[in-house]
């Protein structure tokens, strides 16, 4: 199976090499959702996590960006919001169709959404298929409050008895020296262990994009794609279950 984790920015670009943190989020999305989409096709992907999709605002003329993109691919998709209910970025205009995302080929067996208990994002997204349970999470910038939200994410993890991934922008801007403690209490392990950076785009430097297994899966490729549709790259990850 081929899982695809991207990190797509709402389509709106990669920011620029200055990479002001709001550049661009308030354009038109339609020329860079084709060329996603069109990257998204190449890969051939079973499963796809899209974490920062835009749901239906102005920017993308009213159209959900994952339900285009999993058309296009002949899947499944379920999405969510990234707040949680009440919050008040859920009252505010293009905000409230700011939505992480999963695709997939094979029937989805269920669909579960999960908030942390602190942060501003806040969503996990559980993926439940036949043989395999997948967790899509985007963490908090702020350090005290992304090492809470792992301590919520490890509950989540620990009673899952089937084949695991767990994957998302981590924002671990330590990369996997940050990660290890997490690592260990869940006995998962980073697909990428030589820490490869995946952001920013255009010249990577922090390893912030995860996929993490657990021992009912077997790797067998990862790559990291040097695309420049997003501020962060693409991760594939090629696996088997055992």
């Amino acid at each position: 199976m081929r899982f695809l984790l991207y990190n797509v920015r709402y389509c709106t670009g990669n920011g620029g090499r200055l990479h002001l943190p709001w550049s661009g989020y308030l354009k038109r999305t339609s020329k860079n959702l084709k060329q996603i989409t069109a990257f998204v096709k190449s890969c051939h992907p079973d499963i796809v996590g899209l974490l920062e999709v835009d749901a239906g605002s102005y920017r993308s003329r009213r159209k959900n960006q994952a339900a285009v993109i999993a058309q296009a691919l002949g899947h499944y998709h379920l999405f969510e919001s990234k707040y949680a209910k009440p919050s008040f970025a859920r009252s505010v205009p293009v905000l409230n169709k700011q939505v992480n995302a999963f695709l997939s080929s094979d029937v989805i067996q269920g669909g579960e959404f999960h908030y942390f208990d602190k942060g501003i994002k806040r969503l996990v997204i559980q993926l439940e298929l036949k043989n395999l349970t997948v967790f899509l999470v985007h963490l908090s910038i702020r350090f005290r409050t992304r090492h809470h939200q792992l301590s919520d994410l490890y509950s989540l993890v620990k009673d899952v008895s089937k084949p695991c991934i767990v994957a998302g922008d981590f924002n671990a801007f330590w990369g996997n020296r940050e990660m290890k403690l997490f690592l260990a209490a869940t006995g998962l392990t980073n697909a990428c262990p030589e820490g490869t950076a995946s952001f920013p785009s255009w010249a990577p430097k922090r390893q912030l994009d995860f996929i993490l297994y657990n021992d009912g899966i077997k790797i067998r490729d990862f790559q990291i794609p040097r695309v420049l549709f997003s501020d962060h790259l693409p991760l594939i990850c090629d696996f088997e279950i055992k």
